[in-house]
């Protein structure tokens, strides 16, 4: 059983991610639920710059993409809301279509690299409380900018210990060892493994436990089978996740990682695997 946490759709920038590549690396490498979430709601480009006007999609029409996306493959596939933190806030036809589809939406996901707005400002009280209302984790990309930094996800995640809040990438880009130093001073704060190496995960493990590790792969970043290669052919590093970790570690403990923490923290059902 697998549970990938952290997959896209969207055709914004220079990415162009679609449904039916995430459902075709799923079906391929033994994938059993995906959540995504939609990269056209992104508002600032790599180098931080606003992504113009003429390209920017209003946060409801992005998350009613999202919704008609899942409702194609409602058994694989569940929806992460992603919120336009710097420019938009949830309007009742925001929240409307969140309690109309909440059987297909798991978590609200922010980007603080591509909003440029950190998890600890109070502009995303009301996002917060959104995400309490629906009873919605919250999962938010860390590293690359200061914004993006895990120690601001944990700031937001000790003043609302009521929700709770998932490190992607564990600061991307580093060695990954201040978002596991702060991965058990929270109950309600995780990590998860998306680009993550296999000896950070260990590492967490080793420190922490595996209940606090989510696994998450961005596909379909790099192509359709990016759970296999990346854009120059190079083994990808889910195939180490998918192989060479699961000897690495304890059944319990990849179980863990690969699905019943997602299950647990996500409220995932499937039709073979209850949540734990």
């Amino acid at each position: 059983m697998v549970i990938d946490t952290h997959a896209h759709i969207g055709k914004v920038l220079h990415f162009d991610m679609t449904t039916e590549q995430i459902i075709y690396s799923m079906e391929r490498y033994g994938v059993d639920f995906s959540l995504f979430s939609n990269i056209e709601a992104v508002e600032n480009d790599h180098q931080g710059n606003p992504v113009p006007d003429e390209y920017q999609k209003p946060q409801n029409e992005v998350l009613r993409s999202s919704i008609a996306e899942a409702r194609k493959y409602p058994q694989k596939l569940g929806v992460l809301v992603w919120m336009k933190c710097r420019q938009e806030l949830p309007d009742k036809e925001f929240e409307r279509m969140i309690a109309d589809n909440r059987d297909i939406i798991y978590g609200v996901k922010l980007h603080p690299f591509h909003s440029r707005t950190a998890p600890d400002s109070e502009r995303m009280e009301p996002i917060y409380e959104l995400a309490r209302r629906f009873e919605l984790p919250v999962v938010s990309h860390t590293g690359g900018c200061e914004e993006a930094r895990s120690v601001h996800l944990y700031n937001a995640a000790k003043s609302h210990p009521d929700l709770n809040f998932v490190m992607v990438h564990m600061d991307l880009g580093t060695d990954n060892s201040e978002a596991i130093s702060l991965l058990g001073r929270l109950p309600n704060l995780y990590g998860d493994t998306t680009w993550v190496p296999v000896n950070s995960t260990l590492e967490a493990i080793r420190q922490w436990g595996s209940r606090k590790i989510l696994f998450g792969t961005d596909n379909p970043i790099d192509g359709k089978d990016t759970l296999l290669h990346n854009l120059f052919g190079e083994r990808s590093l889910y195939q180490e996740y998918f192989n060479e970790f699961r000897d690495m570690i304890e059944t319990e403990d990849y179980d863990n990682i690969m699905y019943r923490n997602a299950q647990r923290i996500f409220g995932i059902r499937t039709s073979n695997h209850d949540i734990f």
